[in-house]
């Protein structure tokens, strides 16, 4: 018997244009907008559909746009197909997605992870900013290869790895000298390096004191026990007590996206199907290279 787990995008996913058709189609979904844009205050749905690009692509918009759209698409899933919905027993998110995550599993509201999710976004540009710093995806080469690429880079500055996102994807985050050292070794290594265009070391000590903003931000939000398991970032396991939920949330800023040891403890527990849902087909790329028999459907625009 199938067994389906919901999985929710994270930064990086976005691109101008995303979730139009959906809200163009969807009354629930166009609400949805509406609420954020009041809450955020800035007209969400224009900065979605029309861009600019850059003011999208910034850690500041595209965090609450990803988590609002991911959610818009949910939406039109439950109307469309509620069968699968209400199928899903278990659900997780990449880095920003574990908030949409959350929010489908009623761990927490729409409207107080909405705001955490800004404050979180503003947070983490703004420790970005104080230093110069960044991530790169390094392909090709196993873990123990870019641990030690990491720690020949680190005689230039902080660097770790952020994102254990599947075999052969690795990203590693840091001081930017250090970035672009580990990008040289990698090539140089046999593999292939992309630098990525983010605001700065995400998921590393350098991102505080965001974490401490982000605790500030999640001390007044009420936090459920979730309605079915929710994988968490940081350790790759379940969690039901809302204030372990709420440290592992503030942990995942300073610590790795440990996605593809997530992804396998789901499959070790019963998943047997994926649907990704929100912008892009990030999620279900990884999945094929994590394990390439698993399904996993992407639903992103209007059905």
């Amino acid at each position: 018997m199938s067994k389906m787990a919901f999985l929710f995008p994270g930064q990086g996913a976005q691109s101008v244009g995303m979730c139009r058709s959906i809200v163009e189609k969807f009354g629930s979904a166009r609400k949805l907008f509406d609420s954020a844009s009041v809450i955020l205050g800035y007209d969400l749905s224009k900065l979605c559909f029309e861009g600019p690009k850059e003011q999208l692509d910034s850690t500041v918009y595209s965090q609450p746009a990803l988590y609002v759209s991911s959610l818009a698409a949910l939406q039109m899933l439950k109307e469309t197909r509620p069968e699968l919905v209400a199928s899903c027993a278990m659900t997780a998110g990449l880095s920003l997605g574990e908030y949409t995550a959350l929010v489908f599993a009623e761990a927490m509201s729409f409207e107080d992870a909405l705001r955490v999710v800004q404050r979180r976004g503003q947070a983490m540009q703004e420790s970005a900013d104080r230093q110069p710093s960044g991530m790169a995806s390094l392909l090709m080469l196993d873990r123990e290869k870019v641990q030690e690429i990491c720690n020949e880079a680190s005689t230039l500055g902080q660097i770790s790895i952020a994102n254990f996102l599947c075999p052969g994807n690795l990203v590693v985050s840091g001081d930017k000298s250090a970035c672009d050292k580990a990008v040289e070794l990698a090539e140089t290594g046999g593999g292939k390096a992309v630098p990525l265009s983010v605001a700065g070391a995400f998921h590393t000590t350098i991102m505080q004191p965001a974490d401490q903003k982000l605790a500030e931000a999640l001390a007044s939000v009420e936090l459920k026990s979730p309605r079915i398991p929710v994988v968490s970032n940081v350790d790759a396991a379940t969690h039901s007590d809302p204030e372990e939920i709420r440290q592992l949330l503030i942990r995942q800023v300073i610590n790795p996206v440990r996605w593809e040891d997530s992804i396998r403890w789901m499959l070790e527990n019963g998943i047997t199907e994926f649907t990704e849902i929100g912008p892009g087909k990030v999620l279900s790329g990884l999945l094929k290279r994590i394990d390439r028999k698993v399904k996993c459907e992407s639903v992103n625009e209007a059905i």
